[in-house]
């Protein structure tokens, strides 16, 4: 696919807070790139350079091979035929859905012909029959994303830019909105980049995703590659492998390294250096419990269980007070002993201090 947007050694200071620290990235004509971390990572305020709404201290943007951005100049926002997706929707309240819509070709001078075509295919495609006259104070939250979505999808931009695009709807809907989305997406073609703290919307979305830390991107490959293979501790938990248990390295198997937890050894799937204390990061619903030990395990005492429905998660620490959480179908006692195994795959060593 053909490079749409290109971002070089992208830099952004607020006072002395480096904010960007050299990003780099290429997005492909179609593609839907999603950008996890955590809060004060820099992806909102890349965002927000992409658009024109902030100008770089550093660092080139072009869009189809014409720069717009670096630090001598900036393309005007409304110039770059980009469109924005915000968390609150932004819609105009005074103006019905169809005039939403349809604003950005009244702006545009488009035919009344062609309008209606536009709108009469977005309609349709974002289940809004029978809506285009209402205003937005008289329609769901749900159907307020599809507005702004489909106000976003009419000028036919060369990027969508989405930022938390979901998170002010309840989950149920945030799950049926994300689907749809992605379906819509692909099914036009367009090239989106989308900024969330969700890793599932994400997952869900995304060809690729990014997941950025402290200003500079720590991983960047297909949702499954950042879910099977977390290159960081920090992608790790932000995927899911919160859990953090502490070994002593005790040697090296390939791509796996051998550790000791209390006397107990298991093999862990290593990234980076991991010649001294490894940090072991694993997944509440990758544990597997045992009142006896089983391969590659380590001894727990249960803390508390928890009822979430469909299985318990269970509260445990190990014998140096390492504490953590699991999945269970049965309800665990309070001071019961047993073992916790976790296949080598899915458990994911660094270097402590990483």
């Amino acid at each position: 696919m053909k490079t749409l947007l290109k971002i070089e050694n992208l830099q952004k200071d607020f006072g002395k807070t480096k904010v960007l620290k050299g990003v780099n990235l290429d997005i492909k004509e179609g593609e839907i790139i999603s950008v996890l971390g955590p809060s004060g990572c820099g992806k909102s305020t890349m965002l927000r350079i992409i658009s024109g709404i902030l100008p770089p201290d550093e660092g080139v943007i072009t869009l189809s091979g014409n720069v717009i951005s670096d630090k001598k100049k900036s393309v005007p926002t409304e110039k770059r035929d980009m469109n924005m997706v915000f968390q609150d929707f932004a819609l105009w309240p005074h103006m019905s859905v169809k005039d939403n819509i349809t604003f950005g070709l009244k702006v545009r001078k488009v035919s009344t012909q062609e309008t209606e075509e536009r709108l009469n295919k977005l309609i349709e495609l974002l289940k809004l029959n029978g809506l285009v006259n209402r205003f937005p104070s008289e329609l769901s939250g749900g159907q307020q994303q599809r507005v702004a979505i489909a106000r976003a999808l009419i000028t036919n931009p060369v990027i969508v830019l989405l930022d938390e695009p979901l998170c002010n709807l309840d989950i149920q809907l945030r799950v049926e909105m994300r689907t749809e989305m992605a379906y819509l997406f692909r099914q036009l073609k367009t090239t989106v980049f989308h900024v969330t703290h969700d890793p599932a919307e994400a997952f869900a979305m995304a060809d690729r995703i990014i997941i950025m830390n402290s200003g500079k991107i720590d991983q960047l490959d297909t949702p499954l590659g950042c879910y099977k293979n977390p290159q960081t501790p920090i992608v790790a938990g932000l995927l899911g492998a919160y859990n953090t248990v502490v070994a002593k390295f005790v040697a090296q198997e390939g791509e796996f390294a051998k550790v000791d937890v209390d006397g107990n050894q298991l093999l862990c799937k290593t990234f980076g250096d991991t010649s001294q204390n490894v940090t072991l990061k694993f997944r509440p619903e990758e544990c597997i419990y045992s009142k006896t030990k089983i391969e590659n395990s380590f001894p727990v005492n249960v803390v508390v269980s928890t009822f979430e429905g469909s299985c318990y998660r269970v509260k445990a620490t190990t014998a140096n007070n390492y504490s953590f959480s699991f999945l269970s179908t049965d309800q665990l006692e309070l001071g019961e002993n047993g073992f916790i195994s976790i296949n080598k795959e899915n458990l994911y060593g660094y270097s402590e201090g990483a």
